[in-house]
């Protein structure tokens, strides 16, 4: 099969949208194939992959992606890169001291609206954080005054919009969107790096360019896309 007009489609956790996308209109100028994109939580691909849906690639967080191997609805993996979670500010507000457990707890106690992904909805930042705030000890106090997105960049649209005054997601979700901007990494303590992987489905159509497209995402040209992203590529760090 030629991979030259290719269709693909792909099914990814919304963290990596910008670098996908990057790629993708590189590659189409080289190989002439056009891409449909959607952009879900890291939950929703593994929903799609398990119903045996006709994605030509699928990314999401690594524990999904080996969730899928351990079941056998997908066979390879590859890993693409790691990133941290953060808390996204509005433009113009002051840079926040999160340096340490203790001041990240200030901080969120502090806060008048906190935003996040919905965890029903399988976001693996959202899921994180409300782990993350129970073993803080202050889960009431947050959930008092969370605002709940559909997903990372909505959780940081919340933030530029006046709808939140914090909100917690990747710097990849942050930084696409005006009006918010990231305030500060969480601790090194409590941080949670989190490797997104691809793979390619039994039921993908035009495997071949599928791999030349994965092949793309791992080269070192992709590099700039994936530091620009906030992202520390894999095996390229």
């Amino acid at each position: 099969m030629s991979v030259n007009g290719s269709e693909l489609r792909v099914v990814s956790a919304e963290a990596v949208r910008d670098v996908l996308e990057g790629v993708a209109a590189r590659f189409t100028k080289s190989n002439g194939c056009t891409f449909s994109f959607s952009f879900v939580t890291a939950g929703q691909v593994r929903r799609a992959v398990e119903a045996g849906e006709a994605i030509s690639i699928a990314v999401a967080s690594g524990p999904v992606i080996a969730e899928l191997l351990k079941s056998g609805k997908v066979a390879v993996a590859t890993d693409l890169g790691r990133i941290g979670l953060a808390i996204a500010i509005r433009d113009g507000a002051p840079a926040l001291d999160i340096s340490t457990p203790n001041k990240l707890k200030k901080t969120l106690l502090a806060a008048k609206s906190v935003s996040y992904t919905n965890p029903s909805a399988g976001g693996t930042a959202g899921l994180y954080f409300v782990e993350l705030v129970k073993k803080m000890g202050i889960a009431d106090e947050v959930n008092r005054r969370a605002v709940l997105s559909s997903g990372g960049r909505d959780a940081a649209q919340k933030v530029a919009n006046g709808e939140a005054e914090f909100g917690i997601t990747f710097p990849s979700e942050i930084n696409p969107i005006k009006g918010a901007k990231v305030g500060g990494m969480l601790p090194d303590e409590l941080q949670n790096y989190v490797t997104y992987s691809a793979t390619i489905p039994p039921a993908s159509k035009n495997a071949e360019a599928a791999r030349a497209y994965l092949a793309a995402l791992t080269a070192a040209s992709a590099r700039d896309l994936w530091h620009a992203a906030g992202f520390e590529p894999h095996g390229q760090n």
